[in-house]
């Protein structure tokens, strides 16, 4: 779960099943509150369960400061459907009113000047 909550921190949305979904929105949001206290002895813990320190840095700086007029409900489950292959519920956990980075235009912009600088 720790992992997740990690690439929660960092993503700021992933795709998982169901299943793990609620027991990773269960720690992030613990995580949340954890970090809202804002001292050394609630950072320590975080990193005990969470084992990334750059993750708990990015929690407490960036993550955490978005929250802070919100008393719970950091996250939420949006239903995707069920996978092919093993018919598992998916979905994607995020955090609420955080905008989501889109990384596929950046993946585009960057194979146009990767297709320039070849033909050069």
């Amino acid at each position: 779960m720790a992992s997740l909550v990690c690439n929660l921190i960092n993503e700021k949305r992933i795709k998982t099943t169901l299943a793990k979904a609620k027991g990773a929105r269960s720690l992030a949001e613990r995580m949340v509150t954890l970090a809202r206290r804002k001292d050394l002895s609630a950072r320590r813990l975080a990193i005990s369960r969470l084992h990334q320190e750059d993750r708990v840095k990015m929690l407490f700086d960036e993550v955490t400061p978005l929250f802070e007029g919100r008393n719970g409900g950091y996250t939420r489950i949006i239903r995707l459907g069920r996978r092919s292959s093993d018919s598992s519920e998916m979905v994607f956990l995020e955090w609420v009113g955080v905008a989501i980075p889109d990384k596929t235009k950046k993946k585009r912009a960057d194979k146009s000047t990767d297709e320039a600088d070849k033909a050069k």
